[in-house]
């Protein structure tokens, strides 16, 4: 007792060390921490409640145009948010399949509360990670040198978390005020409690901030509403799962169906009635709402010549009669919300079960921070999530998986994990939170990426595995598959370039078949390939004779069966084969077969065959067409002993992308090799802008402002000329000369 006692008297004592400290445990928060502590770094991430750990304040779904790329990156890096939909979706749609690949998204409607209960339950148990229900009011800073480093956090309650990094993804919590008509309520999304003391003490750090306002439409009771009014929208009957990791015959699934409805002309004149009484056209809400996603209001006010709206009734899980009423969200007044909503067909006789309400709360002007999420002006500070700016729940999850690596980062003293635009779509969103002025809430788009065609959602893994083994969180097996994957694909695309058909009677039969022209000479299967009607599929059960031998031996090599020999050693070995005499290829041949499981390092010693330093390996994969064929004089290998009877449709959809899009594929790899050029021109983060002659003051000022690291970034920074850039250069090139 008397060990106690000084401990109740002395108040404010508790004192925590931990590596990182993440504020928030919305999408964002959640991805940052688990990067934290699946880095072997102790973590703590604090919400306002562990009930509201990965809510889904507004729309019940993750994916959608442009977005499910987003979450497919995350998949790919090592997140999180693509697992956890596979366990937890109740419908999965491909949107966009009507058009080129570059654009097919995926969408998956969520069962909210099972996502929250299966985010939770992954970070509970977590290593390294510290669930925390507490409200961050201060974050504690030192001075060095004249710079500002993190030194801590400290609760409303008085507890002190020293760390040595953070990641504050606040999402829409800071001095949060909810608005529905004239009511006004100082509260978080459902209710939760805001973050009112944070504000403050950010601003006292020098930080600017803003205010932006989103909203939500109402909830309907189920039993209320009458379907049979509606259109149904069904999903896939083919689900596709968000990660790579998730068996695609783990999510064949029963699935509910959405309805679609729409609002009409006399949905409109109870509106435009009551625009008065709207928080938004009454001057009551100060902050700005997004461009892509607007209010009820904003939608018959500014497209007035639309004579209807889409409304998408959605279920909010299995659970539960919630039905979310999307594309109807409003800050009017409760009881005009009920007497528009039942203007809907479908809707005559519809109970609220939560109205539709705007909230408004403060966020960071973005261009404060580093293409690494860390604000210029403090060390050890990242910032993720709707705190910067954006909007939805797939652009917080990769931006905070993004903080938390490169919080991690600094601490770990390695260099930071950042993209570019032509790299993902995550390096798309970031580079223009931090080098453009986004004056509303930043939505992602499809169109925002210049080279949408090399970011496809399907090819996620191939671009991104690479950094996610650099960084640690993508492991040994699963980047050893990936690379092997990446092997089949590139070989395969090339045997369809390199292989033809004769136009013999068969062939002419099959295309008939299959309503596709004769041809009249040999052709290149890549060039039937590229006819709509057909495919590589098509082709290859058919009129490739090929293709099931390859087929069997490609199959194998991705299970990882095939000797490791082949690919750590034939790389370079196979192009020599075929300059051997018949005796020596009948020695390289006995030596590989007999190479034991342990990769006997010893039959490497063949001098004839082996000499890297005569070949290009760049031109050459791990499963060219050589090695193909000298592999399969290799009796000791059971062909039919393999995983799987066909190539996985992950593979020969890459194909078929690569070769009916090849022209279009090597023209916009050219525009990205000239756009790497431009951001390998890095500028010195001291440079001083005053100092470059010739620069106009509007350019100037933006640099001065933005301080870009590159000579690509500053390119894109709103104001600044190619006039401008071009002084740059010269600048910086004088400067290097001396």
């Amino acid at each position: 007792m008397d060990q106690v006692l000084p401990f109740l008297q002395n108040k404010n004592t508790i004192h925590e060390k931990v590596d990182v400290c993440v504020i928030g445990a919305g999408h964002a928060g959640c991805e940052a921490a688990l990067a934290c502590a699946r880095l072997g770094l102790s973590t703590v991430i604090f919400t306002v409640s562990v009930e509201s750990i990965a809510l889904m304040p507004c729309n019940p779904n993750v994916g959608g145009s442009s977005k499910g790329h987003l979450v497919r990156e995350l998949d790919a890096l090592g997140g999180e948010m693509g697992k956890v939909i596979d366990r937890t979706f109740i419908q999965s749609k491909m949107l966009n399949v009507s058009k080129g690949p570059a654009v097919h998204s995926l969408r998956a409607q969520a069962d909210k509360a099972e996502y929250s209960r299966a985010m939770r339950k992954v970070l509970e148990n977590t290593d390294n990670l510290l669930i925390q229900q507490a409200e961050v009011c201060q974050v504690v800073t030192e001075e060095k040198n004249g710079k500002k480093f993190i030194k801590g956090v400290k609760t409303f309650t008085g507890a002190f978390f020293e760390c040595k990094a953070i990641v504050l993804a606040s999402g829409t919590y800071l001095k949060a005020r909810c608005l529905c008509g004239e009511a006004i309520t100082y509260t978080g999304p459902n209710g939760l409690s805001a973050a009112n003391y944070l504000s403050e003490n950010l601003k006292e750090l020098g930080i600017k901030l803003r205010r932006f306002k989103t909203g939500t439409p109402a909830r309907m009771d189920k039993r209320s509403l009458d379907f049979s009014k509606m259109e149904e929208q069904k999903g896939d009957e083919r689900v596709t799962p968000f990660s790579f990791s998730t068996d695609p015959e783990s999510v064949q699934i029963k699935q509910e169906s959405c309805y679609l409805t729409y609002t009409n002309e006399e949905t409109h004149k109870i509106i435009r009635a009551n625009l008065d009484r709207s928080p938004i056209y009454a001057g009551i809400i100060e902050g700005t709402g997004p461009r892509y996603c607007p209010s009820i209001e904003d939608k018959v006010v500014k497209f007035a010549d639309k004579e209807r709206h889409q409304v998408f009734i959605e279920p909010e899980g299995l659970y539960t009669n919630e039905m979310y009423v999307g594309g109807m969200s409003s800050s009017l007044p409760e009881d005009v919300q009920l007497a528009m909503y039942r203007t809907v067909p479908g809707l005559e006789n519809c109970k609220m079960v939560r109205h539709a309400y705007a909230i408004e709360y403060d966020c960071l002007c973005p261009k404060q921070l580093k293409p690494s999420l860390e604000l210029k002006e403090i060390d050890g500070f990242f910032c993720a999530g709707q705190f910067n700016g954006s909007s939805g729940y797939e652009e917080a999850a990769v931006q905070g998986f993004v903080a938390g690596v490169n919080a991690a980062m600094e601490i770990l003293g390695r260099e930071p994990l950042v993209m570019d635009r032509s790299e993902s779509y995550i390096g798309v969103l970031i580079d223009d939170l931090v080098t453009k002025d986004n004056p509303e809430p930043y939505r992602m788009m499809t169109s925002r990426a210049e080279y949408r065609l090399l970011l496809r959602q399907d090819n996620a893994d191939l671009r991104l595995a690479d950094f996610g083994h650099k960084i640690g969180l993508v492991d040994d097996k699963t980047f050893s598959y990936i690379k092997r994957k990446q092997a089949v694909i590139n070989s395969e695309t090339s045997r369809m370039f390199n292989t033809t058909v004769g136009a013999n009677q068969f062939v002419q039969e099959f295309l008939r078949e299959k309503e596709s022209a004769p041809i009249k000479k040999s052709t290149y299967l890549a060039e039937l390939i590229c006819r709509p009607e057909l495919s590589y599929e098509i082709l290859g059960g058919e009129i490739d004779k090929e293709y099931k031998e390859y087929e069997k031996l490609y199959l194998a090599f991705l299970s990882g069966d095939f000797y490791e020999y082949v690919s750590s050693r034939f790389e370079y070995a196979i192009k020599a084969f075929e300059k051997l005499s018949d005796e020596q290829k009948c020695k390289c041949i006995d030596d590989i077969l007999n190479v034991n499981s342990n990769n006997d390092e010893s039959v490497v010693g063949t001098t004839y065959v082996f000499n890297e330093s005569e070949f290009d390996l760049s031109l050459i994969t791990p499963i060219d067409l050589t090695a193909v064929k000298l592999l399969c004089v290799d009796e000791k290998y059971d062909k039919s002993d393999v995983t799987g009877s066909v190539l996985p449709e992950n593979i020969t959809e890459q194909i078929n992308i690569n070769v009916k899009y090849d022209g279009y594929i090597r023209r916009q790899q050219q525009q990205v090799n000239v756009f790497k050029k431009m951001e390998s021109r890095k500028i010195p983060e001291d440079l001083n802008y005053d100092d470059v002659p010739s620069l106009r003051l509007e350019a100037r000022a933006k640099l001065k402002s933005f301080r870009p690291v590159s000579v690509g970034q500053a390119s894109r920074i709103s104001g600044v000329s190619p006039a401008d850039i071009s002084v740059l250069l010269v600048y910086l090139d004088s400067k290097k000369k001396v």
